[in-house]
């Protein structure tokens, strides 16, 4: 047998606000069953959840019930109670709730599905709910700029190292890890590579060395958002220090193995053990590609210290690549599509947004036939929008393809005048991994219908 369900929300932020905790909404909600006769309910109740999504446990507990042919109806104290979100709530609605035969009560908006006029009625509250959503986080984010330009550190995420986070001064302050912050600094400007001063200090890994140098909160500023604010926390290294390093790493993250004739560096995988793989300098036969399993220089990136993979010369497997790049460019074009470019689709969109939104004032002000004809013409116009949006990124995506495909044609024609960055670069757009399983190549591309290519080396 069918049975009603009673949904209740609260979220961190209103669990004490008068009217809205879990239990004044339960009684609410069972005198409602009791007014109207039923006897058969259930609660799926979220606690301390935000109304800002649908990833909420009873919520899919509900929706799986309802599929499932169990409930009849579903009542809500308030409508905000369901979702936050006007998109969400229209799902529910309209792609869950009505195609299941299942009635929909708001009791505070005495909304109820069952009648036209509640079904018209849903459209024009939830745009306001969500409305009151966003006006409550742009404020939110607007008291967060003005405690960052007042030095204060924002808070949420991680603490960065070396520091810890005072709450009750709103600030960071140095930790016991704020001299290995220092001695990273001046290691790497004495000539100290990232890896060895990961070793070095016991650092997990080398990407944690980077981080650190190039986190410029380190100086005593904050960015928040882009922009960069004087901080009130203590600085653990200065200005110049900082510039040092940054030119320093900016410097060591050219390509330099693309000038020594790297073609294929950071897009080779072991098919053994998944690890990357890398140059290597073979004696006289040139550079063999070996698999950073078998090389004990950098632990982290060992995936099985028993790799059987033997690896494989570098020119036979840069020939296949090569080559089938040569086929690729043999092939047509995709067409380029025919839409709007994305960035005018997007402006469109949020113009049918502001319109939409104008007209629900309005309507709020006092309701009106016209308006209501009005409103469904402009939702109408943001649906199509929101369709032109989508098409034109598609199209966007396509045309990303097409000009890599475009590319391509230069294997035929000039590949032997480009210098080895230019091939690199081509390679690396068009190539999404190489994976190696000792003289088995299989090349995977980023190109859409671009079928991966499997091959021995040579």
């Amino acid at each position: 047998m069918k049975h009603t369900a009673l949904y209740l929300r609260v979220s961190t932020e209103a669990q004490a606000d008068e009217g809205y905790s879990l239990a004044a909404q339960a009684e609410k909600l069972e005198a409602y069953c009791r007014m109207k006769g039923i006897d058969r309910f259930r609660r799926y109740v979220d606690g301390g959840f935000s109304g800002s999504n649908l990833t909420r446990p009873a919520v899919t507990e509900l929706v799986e019930a309802i599929r499932a042919g169990q409930v009849e109806r579903v009542v809500v104290y308030k409508l905000d109670r369901l979702s936050r979100s006007q998109k969400d709530t229209l799902y529910l609605i309209e792609d869950v709730f009505l195609p299941h035969g299942v009635d929909f009560v708001s009791i505070n908006e005495n909304i109820d599905t069952g009648s036209p006029y509640g079904r018209a009625m849903i459209g024009i509250l939830s745009a306001f709910a969500q409305l009151e959503r966003e006006n409550i986080f742009l404020r939110t984010r607007m008291g967060m700029v003005e405690r960052v330009k007042q030095g204060f550190w924002p808070g949420g995420g991680k603490i960065p190292f070396g520091y810890d986070y005072d709450a009750a001064k709103g600030i960071l302050v140095p930790n016991s890890d704020a001299d290995t912050v220092r001695e990273i600094y001046a290691r790497y400007l004495e000539g100290q590579s990232t890896g060895r001063i990961a070793r070095d200090l016991g650092l997990k890994y080398e990407h944690l060395v980077r981080q650190i140098l190039l986190r410029e909160s380190n100086t005593g500023v904050i960015v928040y958002r882009g922009e960069t604010y004087p901080g009130r926390h203590e600085p653990l290294v200065d200005k110049e220090t900082f510039v040092r390093v940054r030119r320093r790493l900016q410097k060591a993250d050219k390509p330099r193995a693309a000038a020594s004739g790297k073609l294929l560096t950071g897009l080779l995988v072991c098919g053994h053990c998944g690890a990357k793989m890398r140059y290597q300098k073979w004696g006289g036969a040139g550079d063999k590609l070996v698999c950073y399993s078998r090389d004990k220089s950098k632990p982290h990136l060992v995936h099985d210290a028993d790799c059987p993979n033997r690896g494989v010369m570098a020119r036979q497997v840069e020939a296949v690549v090569i080559r089938d790049l040569s086929r690729l460019a043999a092939q047509p074009a995709m067409p380029r599509g025919s839409s709007k470019p994305p960035a005018e689709c997007r402006r469109a969109l949020d113009r049918a947004q502001r319109k939409l939104r104008r007209l629900y004032e309005l309507f709020a002000d006092g309701e009106d036939d016209t308006l209501r004809e009005a409103i469904a013409r402009a939702r109408r116009e943001y649906s199509r929008a929101e369709q032109a949006l989508d098409r034109a990124q598609q199209d966007a995506q396509r045309e990303d393809q097409t000009a890599a495909r475009q590319a391509l044609q230069t294997i035929g024609s000039c590949w032997d005048k480009l210098s080895d960055a230019e091939k690199q670069t081509l390679v690396r757009a068009c190539v999404q991994k190489i994976v190696l399983q000792n003289e088995k190549i299989e090349i995977f591309y980023a190109i859409e219908g671009a079928a991966a290519c499997r091959a021995p080396a040579g």
